[in-house]
């Protein structure tokens, strides 16, 4: 098994980067462990100023690993493990944890978006400050094609950076968008045609100036825009645990694999 993440710090900047890149950095129980371990080695090293987050290969991340979400639902309905339940001390479970980390850290986080961001890679991206993504790059809030929800922290998110109609819209449809429409409607800082060299120039910027401004600045936009989240992120694992293994959400997978239209029963 290859190191899930990789973290390099050089000059006060940390890069780190998803490392999968034959499954175009999909996520599963060992990337969440790995991206959440290191959030927190980062939060312990002063000497880092700014973290740069980007992906491997292709693609920044194509979302969930399939085969290996079926695992941890069936290791999960066995007993054997609780991906939903919170880590201790934490108002997040393991995936939720994941992505909170990068908004936890005391420096600033900015992600180098390209390829594509599904789902729960999207909701990665979401977790950091800022988001530097190509024009190119294919977003989308990919829950809805499975029968499910953004259970990434994903839903918090997703209405401080586009507001409350156009989170509803992504979520409801989890239409593709790029990354040029990702910038205009504020779900990207911006774009650029090389995201991991403009966030990489843009991190040794912030880096120049006093980490002690910049962490209490992060502490204080942090502050004004977040609101009980440890209420919303239990919600969105109670909605994910309500959803997981249901006739229609069991109907949405294989309609999609099986490419034909879903036929889909009406709530009781």
């Amino acid at each position: 098994m290859t190191e899930r993440v990789t973290v390099k710090v050089h000059e006060g900047v940390a890069d780190v980067r998803l490392n999968r890149p034959d499954k175009l950095n999909a996520l599963d129980l060992p990337t969440f462990e790995a991206l959440a371990a290191a959030g927190d080695s980062l939060a312990a090293d002063p000497s880092v100023r700014a973290v740069v987050l980007s992906g491997e290969g292709r693609a920044f991340c194509a979302g969930l690993d399939f085969a290996a979400f079926s695992a941890m639902a069936e290791r999960e309905s066995s007993g054997s493990s609780d991906i939903t339940g919170r880590e201790p001390g934490r108002i997040t479970n393991i995936g939720q944890q994941a992505v909170h980390t990068w908004r936890e850290l005391p420096q600033p986080v900015i992600a180098a978006v390209h390829g594509h961001a599904l789902g729960g890679g999207l909701q990665i991206a979401m977790g950091a400050d800022l988001r530097i993504v190509a024009p190119d790059t294919k977003l989308s809030v990919l829950e809805i094609r499975w029968g499910l929800v953004p259970d990434m922290t994903g839903t918090a998110a997703l209405i401080r950076l586009v507001g409350e109609d156009v989170a509803k819209e992504l979520t409801f449809t989890g239409r593709m968008i790029t990354g040029a429409e990702a910038a205009r409607i504020g779900l990207a800082t911006r774009t650029a045609d090389d995201p991991h060299a403009a966030a990489t120039e843009l991190a040794r910027e912030i880096a120049g100036h006093s980490p002690d401004a910049v962490r209490a600045a992060k502490r204080l936009l942090n502050r004004a825009a977040d609101d009980d989240l440890a209420g919303q992120f239990a919600a969105e694992s109670r909605e994910l645990g309500a959803l997981r293994g249901t006739p229609n959400q069991a109907e949405a997978v294989r309609a999609y694999f099986e490419k034909r239209p879903p036929a889909y029963t009406d709530p009781a």
